[in-house]
């Protein structure tokens, strides 16, 4: 229940700017629209938020002995005591049962890289759009 209420906080507000985004992708506007490619940028970072929510609560139960078996493995108490610090760092995500599983998901910790490395280009690329539109503006 509460994974799905912190979701709707984040998909709720993302459905009008996703239905903008489509709109101008759709029409072709988008090329040469700052907007949209700081838009896409606020889409791809809220992208990301939910990307860490998921990482981060895999297997979120408060026992983590119950998640692992949940998962249908073996629980390594003397693994998690070894790599503890493992398992609660901000980045990557990890949450092991033992050595050989991982109760997040492999495509979390990448999607946690590349997100933000494509906000941060599409956030330089309409700064660069910006800068052109001015520049057009005042004729010089």
């Amino acid at each position: 229940m509460g994974l799905l209420l912190v979701l709707l906080i984040f998909v709720v507000p993302a459905g009008p700017g996703l239905w903008f985004w489509g709109r101008s992708l759709a029409g072709g506007r988008w090329r040469r629209s700052a907007g949209w490619f700081a838009g896409t940028a606020v889409l791809l970072l809220l992208g990301t938020g939910i990307t860490y929510l998921v990482g981060s609560m895999a297997g979120a139960s408060l026992d983590p002995e119950e998640a692992c078996h949940a998962a249908g493995q073996t629980y390594d108490r003397a693994y998690r005591r070894a790599h503890f610090e493992e398992n609660t760092q901000w980045f990557p995500l990890h949450d092991r049962c033992h050595a050989d599983y991982d109760l997040v998901p492999g495509w979390v910790n990448p999607v946690l890289v590349v997100l933000p490395v494509l906000a941060v280009a599409c956030l330089a690329y309409a700064v660069r759009l910006a800068v052109i539109h001015r520049r057009t503006e005042k004729g010089t």
